[in-house]
């Protein structure tokens, strides 16, 4: 972990931070997440040379730290696939520019760009998402090694998407298999989950899966309480499955940043958001943290200071209230800054704000 570092404070706004009285901060986690899928963030194209990936990773490296930040999140799974040689999954094309297709190098990329981060101070969090299949229905691009291919029993087509059933024990099997593999063989800081469990809804479709349910349910349990315990028993598993192989690897997750609307459930955060972790996503943080089966959570709170449906102030304000002794950090969304319908994002203090404001808060 990096070492400890003073309070750094923006020198030249167009705009001056509110003067919050800022306690003093001996540690912070200040991490970035870098996304690899569609080649969002790196590689900039699968087709390029393994010295400019490398260079290009090196340069964010440098970027970030030059920044005073401390972790990268690498997303090193995005869609059934791997950007490290697996027994489960085949070479990303995201990193060799064709699915299955080894890098032009003998050299293990993520071992590299673990030392790589480790040698500047950085953590390196492993981001995966576990039950997001395939980015398209491309599914011609495919590696015959995909689990598309090899497990077709397992996926559910939602949108423009395949998803894996996280109602099938085997399923589940084989992300903890997945994990394992990860923590068993590099040096990571973490395994993460971003916000992907079951799929955002789509309107007029449905998520076939009531085979499933029907299958496996519970005596008289509903369709949603059904699908939430999938999560949980995923969760629960994988944490498991970290401490047994290395106790000090974390496991961390950065859900969507609202846990359940107050007119839903009275224990919810005082928000009129369009949908929820718990309602639409059928994950349940707050159990999570009750459980212990997590060691960090990152809410996304993408949404202004005071956004009427949804503002950040009460938004961390409930998180602080609600951490059941978890490592509460907040995920902050700078890619809005200008970009926004909200007219906030165009004034030059906001996420200066924001910040200062999280830092006031336990």
């Amino acid at each position: 972990a990096a070492l400890p570092e003073k309070l750094i404070t923006p020198t030249s706004l167009a705009l001056k931070p509110i003067n919050y009285t800022l306690p003093e901060i001996q540690r912070e986690f200040r991490g970035v997440w870098i996304a690899t899928v569609a080649n969002i963030d790196w590689p900039a194209s699968g087709l390029d040379s393994n010295e400019k990936q490398k260079k290009d990773f090196i340069g964010l490296l440098e970027y970030y730290k030059n920044l005073n930040f401390n972790a990268v999140i690498v997303q090193v799974r995005t869609a059934g696939d791997a950007f490290y040689p697996s027994e489960y999954a085949p070479w990303s094309r995201y990193l060799t520019g064709k699915e299955g297709q080894g890098p032009q190098t003998l050299e293990n990329p993520l071992s590299w760009m673990i030392e790589e981060s480790h040698a500047r101070g950085l953590e390196f969090h492993a981001w995966l998402n576990p039950y997001r299949a395939t980015f398209d229905l491309k599914t011609d691009l495919l590696s015959p090694n995909h689990d598309f291919h090899k497990h077709r029993d397992w996926m559910i087509k939602y949108g423009s998407k395949y998803y894996y059933n996280p109602g099938l024990p085997e399923v589940k099997n084989h992300l903890k298999a997945v994990i394992k593999e990860i923590v068993d063989n590099y040096d990571i800081d973490a395994i993460h989950f971003d916000d992907y469990f079951y799929p955002y809804k789509i309107a007029k479709e449905t998520f076939s899966d009531q085979a499933s349910y029907n299958k496996y349910k519970k005596q008289d349990q509903s369709l949603d309480d059904w699908r939430r315990q999938n999560v949980n028993d995923l969760i629960q598993t994988i944490y498991t499955t970290i401490k047994t192989s290395k106790p000090w690897v974390q496991f961390g997750i950065s859900p969507f940043g609202v846990w359940r609307n107050q007119a839903m459930d009275p224990k919810g955060s005082p928000t009129r958001a369009g949908l929820t972790n718990y309602d639409d996503l059928f994950a349940d943080p707050l159990t999570w943290m009750r459980k212990g089966w997590i060691d960090y959570l990152i809410p996304q709170i993408y949404w202004s200071m005071e956004h009427p449906l949804a503002s950040y102030r009460k938004l961390n304000d409930w998180w602080s209230n609600n951490s059941h002794g978890t490592n509460i950090y907040v995920g902050n969304g700078p890619y809005k800054i200008r970009e926004d319908s909200d007219a906030a994002w165009k004034i030059p203090s906001e996420l200066n704000n924001q910040v200062h404001y999280s830092r006031t808060l336990p």
